[in-house]
């Protein structure tokens, strides 16, 4: 937010001129609290035990750096790296494989990207005091999770046009997904919401092979 500036003529004005500055900050660290749907609030209640439970497994520290390890290599570098080595390995179905990871990939951003910013779920480390946080967020909110839509997304269209590469991508998305409820910074149902729209997506690609 871009703020005016404002002339002081005195300790009164200064004074007017800090209580201004408050209001403001105060205004925008609030406002997006003010649209949290009241129905979050009850979910978010009601998963606490499970987030809890799953949170615990950070606690162990092989555990938690095979999450963090999973959740970095789900934000992007795996999937690079697939798009990178199916067409060298699959010629002419890998391009238009990868092609359309690509461009299910940017779709996938932009409407997880736009739920977030409408739906405004405060992530469970910031919810809940019990929930420990293991791993730095990318951004504020939690709904859907951005990680676990990509990682069945890009699962739905590689497994369904290269069905022996399953047995790879399969275990590394269920791993994606299960490491954000882990690590404290998503709920089963941003999961659960991410797969779902993931696999539409994964499957509207596949369609257009």
């Amino acid at each position: 937010m871009h703020c005016a500036h404002i002339v002081t003529a005195g300790p009164l004005s200064h004074a007017r001129h800090s209580a201004v500055i408050i209001w403001q900050h105060l205004m925008v660290s609030i406002a997006p609290m003010d649209r949290t749907p009241t129905m979050f609030a009850r979910f978010d209640l009601a998963e606490y035990r499970l987030c809890r439970g799953m949170n615990g497994v950070a606690a162990h520290r092989s555990l938690r750096l095979l999450m963090q390890t999973a959740s970095r290599l789900g934000n992007g570098v795996f999937w690079y790296a697939l798009m990178a080595l199916l067409p060298i390995i699959y010629g002419a179905a890998g391009v238009r494989c990868a092609l359309l990871m690509a461009a299910t990939g940017i779709a996938g951003l932009l409407l997880y990207r736009a739920l977030k910013h409408w739906l405004v779920r405060e992530r469970p480390f910031i919810r809940h005091p019990g929930i420990t946080l293991a791993m730095p967020p990318l951004d504020r909110y939690s709904f859907p999770s951005g990680h676990t839509l990509h990682a069945v997304c890009f699962t739905w269209q590689i497994a369904a046009q290269f069905p022996e590469l399953a047995w790879v991508v399969v275990p590394f998305a269920l791993l994606v997904a299960a490491s954000r409820v882990v690590l404290g910074l998503h709920y089963p149902t941003d999961v659960g919401a991410g797969a779902l729209i993931g696999a539409a997506l994964g499957a509207c690609g596949h369609a257009l092979v």
